[in-house]
């Protein structure tokens, strides 16, 4: 069974994602593991505002694909998506990754070059898929 890493956040319930989801789904049997790094948005937060805002995606996120009879597992990770990675990667493997982001003139990730430093890191297949709209902050 081909085991894939899915790193998103506020994209995670997001159609093009889901499409893809569904694309690998067709090409066999895949489990995917759904990492929502809980990053920090601009203003002013807290710690269990931003945990407790990436739990709901990903509570969403893990019924959604059991709806439509996707097997997923997920876990809340580090702020950095690339450190978030790191320590999955130190527990689980995976045959390929997925990077869900925002578009690039308001992903914060793209910004960081995070993308091409998990792809460089981790030495696994990378697909980035972009969602098609930006996002409020809130």
């Amino acid at each position: 069974m081909k085991r894939v890493l899915v790193v998103a956040n506020r994209t995670l319930c997001e159609q093009h994602l889901l499409d893809e989801l569904r694309r690998l789904r067709s090409e066999g049997v895949v489990q995917f593991h759904f990492l929502v790094p809980a990053s920090h948005p601009h203003g002013s937060w807290t710690d269990g505002k931003v945990e407790g805002q990436a739990r709901a995606r990903l509570a969403e996120m893990l019924d959604t694909t059991a709806a439509g009879g996707i097997a997923a597992t997920g876990e809340i990770g580090d702020a950095n998506p690339v450190y978030a990675v790191a320590d999955v990667l130190r527990q689980e493997r995976f045959d390929e990754i997925i990077v869900s982001t925002l578009p690039a003139a308001t992903s914060k990730w793209l910004g960081q070059n995070a993308v091409h430093r998990i792809r460089r890191r981790f030495g696994l297949p990378v697909t980035h898929v972009v969602a098609e709209r930006a996002f409020s902050s809130s």
